[in-house]
């Protein structure tokens, strides 16, 4: 889906860029940020951009990546929420934002993750890693792996928190892509990334992200600061259905990167609309199938098909289906049988490819005769 976007409307960071060219969109507010982005998290199609392949460091934005790995860990059982963590001297010595655990200690996993995730707590972090991947360093090598894996071409971690290093660096769109795939693959978690405080041995930090104060639309995600990083925020926000990520970095003040992000969000959810086309699984057509045991037979796509329209664009949006000639038995689920095409107007603006929701098996010796002949005349 994402490619037939891309193909339409080209990549463009620039911020009149519009595919309704009756439909003209003002140019995203000026911000405090030497990059940004605001992407769509149900299209990936980007809103507004500033710099945003430009290597920039990430400071305690590394931490995302960091709990998408232990995320992974715990949905694939290799880790567990009340499972004890013995503080080794190397986490508990770590520099910076603290969770305050002590080394020696045996901490739950739970309360590591919240120490990273809302007290941004460096040691908390490194914690994890260790329990992960046996040292930091080796952790590092997932953390690469990862942003490989996550098409983050412009990223490269050098530790587990953040901390200031030359070869630590990531972008505003790679970023993007990072906190799509945290919302999309673990949802179970996500609701931590909006938790305002969190209390542990006594001590009760806030959440750096004041938009969850201030916007109760928003529920996540990460700040992050350092010198050389400046002021840097991630967020999220659900407004009916539509949901945004704004990632600002570079700022130059600790208010900065709220009002940034508070803006770019506001932009995006007053200009654009998200539009689902079609659930997936959903019967979107009939298709007839040729000596099947069943036919004809419902086709559908296999994920939920959203596109972003500017505000009052919807109206243009028209559906086609368009179904492979003469299908012929059997045919599995996830056969590829034809293709559901949305249009704006006269232009595709996206495509996903249509699918048996059941198989179809062979209808036997007869039906397989009889239709060999009406073929010889279709």
């Amino acid at each position: 889906m994402l490619r037939s976007l891309f193909a339409f409307c080209a990549l463009v960071f620039a911020a009149s860029t519009t595919c309704y060219a009756d439909i003209p969109i003002p140019t995203p507010p000026s911000v405090d940020a030497q990059a940004y982005i605001l992407v769509d998290y149900h299209t990936g199609k980007i809103l507004a951009a500033q710099n945003a392949v430009q290597r920039m460091a990430p400071a305690s934005l590394t931490k995302l990546m960091t709990a998408y790995i232990v995320f992974e860990e715990l949905a694939a059982g290799k880790l567990k929420l009340d499972e004890p963590v013995t503080v080794s001297k190397h986490a508990w010595q770590t520099g910076g934002s603290r969770m305050f655990i002590q080394v020696g200690t045996q901490v739950p996993v739970k309360s590591l993750i919240l120490g990273m995730i809302v007290q941004s707590g460096n040691d908390a972090t490194v914690a994890l890693a260790e329990r992960v991947a046996g040292t930091e360093d080796t952790f590092v090598q997932m953390m690469n792996a990862t942003a490989k894996k996550l098409g983050m071409v412009n990223t490269h971690y050098v530790d587990a928190t953040g901390l200031p290093d030359p070869d630590h660096y990531t972008t505003a769109r790679d970023l993007s892509l990072l906190t799509t795939a945290l919302i999309r693959d673990f949802p179970q978690y996500y609701p931590w990334f909006a938790l305002r405080e969190f209390e542990y041995g006594g001590i009760k930090q806030q959440n750096r992200n004041g938009l969850l104060e201030t916007d109760k639309s928003v529920d996540g995600l990460k700040t992050g600061h350092t010198e050389a990083a400046g002021y840097c925020l991630v967020a999220s926000a659900l407004r009916n259905g539509m949901r945004l990520i704004s990632v600002v970095l570079g700022g130059s003040e600790f208010k900065g990167r709220e009002n940034a992000s508070d803006a770019l969000l506001n932009y995006g959810f007053t200009f654009y609309d998200t539009q689902l086309i079609a659930k997936a699984h959903a019967q979107l057509a009939a298709a007839t199938v040729w000596k099947a045991a069943e036919s004809p037979i419902g086709v559908g796509i296999s994920h939920d098909l959203y596109v972003t329209v500017p505000r009052g664009g919807s109206a243009s949006l028209k559906t086609s289906i368009q179904l492979q000639p003469k299908l012929i038995a059997p045919l599995k689920a996830g056969s590829d049988v034809g293709e559901l095409r949305v249009y704006a107007g006269a232009n595709l603006v996206a495509s996903a490819r249509l699918h048996p929701l059941s198989d179809d098996a062979d209808g036997g010796w007869w039906r397989d005769m009889i239709d060999t002949i009406r073929l010889w005349f279709a």
